[in-house]
């Protein structure tokens, strides 16, 4: 499997607030007044659990675009933790453990922020110097790079983008250092989550990493102006900091310094297995509300969904969250003895993107004729209608079909009307005899991928397509690169926010690995993202996404269906979170019964 989140948020929830998240696979209730899971089931404290997860860990950080995956996230939800988290309801929490904001004025928007004194792993409070990196990576602050000049740098690659943050100058703080105030230079709809712990990571480590003392990276931080992408300076301790902060974390086995999986959650990581576990132990120094109650909980890649439900049955794993959810799945699971079902629909959705920036599909009229050809009806009616018999195909990029603002959207978007059965005659004609060769990108271990992908490629052979399988177990880390023609991968939703839009959409987004720019969507992106009155926001979004069914962006295929299936033996695991943080939304409150 493998999926994205809409950064961030793969994307959760303690990671990935705000974007989406990758999502390999085809991949509600509320909580209680305090935003948790409900009823812990009577558990005790102490015990291990073991979850089967379908993708392997690949990154501590998971907050950078290679390695933005929802396995990430994850575990980054049970070993990060910041200001709010978000319950299944899809309701934001603010978490006073770690510590508290309030909007103070309207005009100029402003909001003061006071740590609760949270501290790392090794005791080590989070302090100034952890902010100016939290803030300094969120914001863009320091970036002068021009992309069409090919100038200046980005300093910190990050997954989603920087449209909250980058509308404040740096943080002003309190004579102890325990508090500080932003001030935003126009209004921000998404204030309240500008802060994403998908970016938090220990600033004496990353200082040690780029070579200098915490005091020393804390003073490049203060003392470095804002960039200027007409007159891009050479700041070698910065490249030094952004190089750290995005390359250091990223590891699939122990690494020798372990410093490096510091955590400031209820977890932290003890061990490492490459493409097969990773291991949590209790954070003894924890300093928040959401002390763990496990003493353990290893986390095992199992990719497919029938190897997972025979470890549920043996008892070898206590948890499984499939990627891949089908009907067969779900029977066996049904009928596994002292096994509960949570299920819901996920905030996933799978997709078909097409690159603008390749030679096939730089041209609008090939654009149009492939996506003519796609059998969307078939891929619901294959995949996932024996699964969710009143599933239906997925007409919008912004919003799947369990949520309220679907509706509106299908109603003015003209997918329907422009790529609804597949027209093979129509897009013969588009084409006027070429033969245009699609090389399409994605995961070949997933089976619900390759059976979507051998559907396109029949399909659309028939109107004159040559279509080359990319298939890679590694497609994830290609995207960025950009050589094919066409992706098929799934994002996951965070639920909460608009930095989507940025993300995917806008021309540059740290997620728009197909190179989409449309001017008209870069201005209604920004309006959407600065406007705080949510009917108006909805509107503009509904033309952003019938913007991208007219430019041939790519189609939608189906909100995908999730479940988990948990032991009775496990207590706290009784709600289906349908955004990226999946089963780990309240870890915390695990426990054995």
């Amino acid at each position: 499997m493998g999926n994205y989140t809409f950064k961030g948020k793969a994307a959760v929830s303690v990671a990935a607030i705000a974007a989406l998240a990758l999502s390999g696979c085809a991949s509600v209730g509320g909580g209680d007044e305090n935003g948790g899971g409900g009823d812990n089931g009577g558990g005790e404290s102490g015990g291990v659990v073991t979850v089967a997860e379908t993708n392997a860990f690949t990154a501590v950080n998971s907050g950078t675009p290679a390695t933005n995956l929802d396995i990430n996230g994850k575990i980054g939800n049970a070993t990060r933790e910041g200001f709010i988290y978000v319950n299944p309801a899809q309701e934001i929490q603010p978490n006073e453990g770690f510590g508290s904001y309030e909007q103070t004025s309207e005009d100029p928007l402003t909001v003061e922020y006071t740590l609760n004194d949270p501290q790392w792993s090794d005791g080590n409070a989070i302090d100034k110097a952890d902010i100016m990196l939290w803030w300094a990576t969120g914001s863009g602050f320091y970036d002068d790079e021009d992309a069409e000049a090919e100038t200046g740098t980005t300093y910190f690659s990050i997954a989603g983008s920087t449209d909250i943050l980058g509308h404040t100058d740096k943080p002003e703080f309190s004579e102890d250092g325990k508090s500080f105030t932003l001030t935003y230079d126009e209004p921000q709809a998404d204030w309240e989550i500008a802060f994403d712990d998908l970016y938090l990571h220990p600033a004496h480590v990353v200082a040690e990493q780029a070579g200098m003392s915490e005091d020393e990276l804390l003073s490049t931080l203060e003392d470095a102006p804002a960039g200027d992408p007409e007159s891009p300076q050479e700041r070698p301790e910065l490249e030094e900091i952004g190089t750290a902060w995005g390359e250091a974390f990223a590891f699939s086995d122990m690494p020798e310094d372990e410093s490096l999986l510091l955590s400031n959650g209820p977890y932290q990581i003890r061990d490492i297995v490459e493409n097969n576990s990773v291991t949590l132990e209790k954070n003894e120094n924890y300093a928040g509300d959401h002390e763990g109650n496990l003493d353990e909980i290893t986390i095992r890649t199992i990719g497919d969904a029938t190897a997972q439900i025979q470890a549920l049955r043996n008892g070898e794993v206590d948890i499984m969250a499939p990627g891949n959810v089908n009907k067969d799945t779900i029977d066996q699971v049904t009928e596994l003895d002292n096994v509960e079902v949570v299920d819901g629909g996920q905030l996933a959705y799978d997709h078909l993107d097409l690159n603008f920036g390749s030679d096939t599909f730089g041209d609008e009229n090939t654009r149009e004729a492939f996506l003519k050809t796609i059998p969307r009806q078939q891929i619901v009616d294959q995949l996932v209608k024996p699964v969710n018999e009143d599933a239906s195909v997925l007409n919008s990029q912004l919003w799947v079909t369990s949520q309220e603002e679907y509706e509106k959207t299908t109603g003015e978007n003209q997918a329907e009307e422009l790529y609804g059965e597949p027209d093979i005659d129509a897009a013969k004609e588009l084409l006027d005899g070429k033969t245009p060769t699609v090389r399409i990108l994605y995961n070949n271990e997933n089976p619900q991928r390759v059976d979507t992908f051998q559907l396109i490629k029949e399909s659309a052979e028939q109107a004159g397509f040559k279509v080359e399988d990319l298939g890679d177990p590694n497609w994830s880390e290609k995207l960025a690169d950009g050589d094919y023609d066409a992706s098929l991968f799934g994002w996951v939703s965070p639920g909460v926010g608009t930095e989507a839009l940025s993300q995917i959409f806008k021309t540059g987004g740290g997620g728009n690995y197909n190179e989409y720019s449309n001017e008209e969507v870069d201005k209604l992106v920004d309006e959407a993202r600065s406007n705080l009155d949510k009917d108006s926001r909805d509107d503009q979004m509904v033309e952003i996404d019938r913007h991208t069914f007219e430019d041939g962006y790519g189609l939608p295929l189906f909100q995908s269906p999730g479940f988990f299936g948990v032991s009775d033996q496990i207590g706290g695991v009784s709600e289906y979170q349908p955004n990226q943080d999946g089963v780990f939304w309240n870890v915390w409150e695990w426990n054995r019964q």
